[in-house]
């Protein structure tokens, strides 16, 4: 993998928001993949696969890498647990049964709310700055968490309706790529963007064994949709671009962005996948669906810009010196 990324190597790269926003960008073709597979497996198997093929690309550059494990410690095992079996595992496995249960739009763009997350963690873990009336910014964008996943009505009746388990798989793998990102940016203050990335898919692998041995759900490659050639291919696919090349564009980028940046620039992913959903799947936003991205939006255009101007004086105070 080191290969794909060698003209990019070097602390001085300046383009790692791009890398981020590019990366973030191949995750939203997800859905085109998994869509096709979920009409034969379950989506722990879908995740499972998909990380045993990700693992035979995985292996042989963390091996390599192995010398950078020595630097390892407690904390940093903690992070990458957090990354692997939360961001890599938990995350997908959530995002995936949201697909099956829940409207496609309202599931992409309730990831809107991933900066939010990240955002809060990242003044925690990593020290930086929380954005100036953040409270009020987060009630904002709860509104329009409401609006994207119950437009206009106001849910009734059984409480399992008004909380949508949809929507709330949607949300539950929100805060866990938030919370990736930021652990993320924390280890590549130790290790490479290739051994983290190498380490999130092969530290995730048992984890996702062991969830589809306990879900006991048999397999049906043989009854897949088009026959097991396509779900072969899709599965490839899924795992090289969505996967893969997503992961080391994102981690090279990373590595000189932080990690309220980087969430930011994850919005390409939402984006991303609302287009093929409008394209692929003739599904259109709703009024309430396009209110609530743009309050959102609206949110996180303030967080970003309020960053921005947090970051101009000290680059001022460094050119006097």
């Amino acid at each position: 993998m080191s290969t794909v990324f060698a003209s990019l190597s070097g602390k001085s790269f300046r383009g790692g928001f791009w890398l981020v926003l590019l990366g973030a960008a191949l995750w939203g073709v997800d859905p085109l993949f998994r869509i096709i597979l979920l009409k034969s497996m379950t989506s722990s198997q879908i995740v499972l696969l998909e990380h045993a093929v990700l693992f035979l690309a995985a292996a042989p550059v963390l091996w390599k890498r192995r010398s950078e494990l020595r630097a390892l410690r407690l904390r940093h095992i903690g992070a990458l647990l957090v990354v692997s079996w939360g961001g890599s595992a938990v995350a997908t496995i959530l995002f995936t049964k949201a697909l099956v249960s829940g409207d496609l739009n309202m599931v992409l763009l309730l990831q809107k709310l991933q900066p939010l997350f990240a955002i809060g963690l990242a003044a925690v873990v990593l020290k930086e700055r929380l954005p100036r009336n953040f409270g009020f910014l987060l009630l904002v964008a709860l509104v329009g968490t409401y609006l994207l996943t119950f437009g206009w009505t106001l849910p009734l009746g059984h409480t399992g309706t008004f909380i949508g388990w949809s929507s709330l798989m949607a949300l539950g793998a929100a805060a866990l790529w938030g919370g990736s990102t930021v652990m993320g940016r924390y280890l590549l203050g130790t290790l490479q963007y290739e051994t983290v990335t190498s380490l999130r898919f092969v530290m995730a692998l048992p984890l996702l064994f062991v969830i589809a041995q306990v879900e006991a759900q048999p397999w049906q490659l043989n009854n897949g949709y088009g026959g097991w050639g396509l779900v072969a291919l899709n599965l490839l696919l899924q795992a090289l671009l969505p996967g893969l090349l997503s992961m080391l564009l994102y981690y090279k980028g990373l590595e000189t962005t932080k990690a309220s940046y980087a969430t930011l620039a994850e919005l390409s992913f939402p984006m991303t996948g609302v287009l093929i959903n409008w394209v692929v799947y003739s599904q259109v936003i709703t009024p309430a669906q396009l209110l609530g991205f743009i309050l959102i939006w609206v949110t996180l255009f303030i967080i970003s810009n309020q960053r921005n101007q947090l970051e101009l004086p000290a680059k001022v105070q460094t050119k006097a010196a």
